[in-house]
């Protein structure tokens, strides 16, 4: 079955859509034809300006506060069959905080991803989750980033839904916005190491552990999340490089 057809009887729910990622998932949805929202924080300076934006995309947009119950009824009454959690908060953005919401691990990564999770299952809608993590998640890391999102894999998977984990390593590429040059020479510099190490016979660290574009990863957990041959999927690097679809020419917005 193609993605076109499989996407023709789904909804989208895009939660973290102005993100990196967020925003090439709303891409990918809406390209394929698949009915999406994106979610944007009612507080946001640039509601209207994503508003706009989105809907040259095709996507609607929908500002529900992170309220538990008020997210319930948008679920209700949106009903996706999908449900993407792309939240998260940069290193810079978690130091300054914000007037709205003091930005960190705790609150964003975790909070507003379990805020999500809670509403999807108050809601009754039987969604599945689409959750973003990273390779290394645990509850045991040493960093705060890796244990929050590794506990949240674990609410995930107690929840009852359908799930999908993706783990991918760097997240980065010349086509994003948000301008975070150590992140993207650590992305470079780390894809070169990897290639030489595959030269030398280590294709599986390679791999494992190499950066991957937003548009890239957005391609693979859209083709993943609508993949109904198992309602529990946990995917690292190597299997999010694998997904291919057949894509409509890109968007310029």
């Amino acid at each position: 079955m193609s993605s076109f057809t499989r996407a023709a009887s789904r909804r989208a729910f895009v939660a973290g859509a102005t993100g990196y990622t967020g925003l090439e998932v709303v891409r990918v949805s809406t390209e394929l034809g698949l009915p999406t929202v994106a979610h944007v924080r009612a507080d946001s300076p640039l509601l209207e300006d994503w508003r706009h934006r989105f809907m040259l995309l095709g996507a609607t947009v929908d500002a529900t506060p992170w309220e538990r119950a008020p997210m319930a009824d948008t679920i209700r009454r949106i009903r996706p069959t999908h449900v993407f959690a792309l939240l998260g908060t940069t290193r810079a953005r978690r130091q300054q905080g914000t007037a709205a919401l003091n930005e960190s691990y705790e609150t964003v990564d975790y909070g507003l991803t379990h805020e999500l999770l809670q509403a999807v299952l108050a809601s009754g809608v039987r969604a599945r989750f689409v959750y973003l993590s990273a390779a290394g998640a645990s509850e045991r890391a040493g960093s705060a980033y890796m244990r929050v999102r590794g506990r949240m894999e674990q609410e995930i998977r107690a929840s009852g839904l359908p799930y999908l984990i993706a783990r991918p390593a760097i997240i980065s590429g010349p086509d994003r916005a948000e301008l975070r040059p150590l992140e993207r020479m650590a992305a470079v510099v780390g894809d070169r190491a990897l290639g030489v190490l595959a030269a030398f016979g280590a294709r599986g660290l390679r791999d494992r552990y190499r950066s991957i574009s937003g548009h890239e990863l957005a391609e693979a957990l859209v083709t993943l999340a609508l993949d109904d041959r198992t309602e529990r999927l946990e995917v690292g690097r190597e299997e999010l490089g694998l997904q291919r679809v057949r894509m409509l020419p890109r968007s310029p917005v």
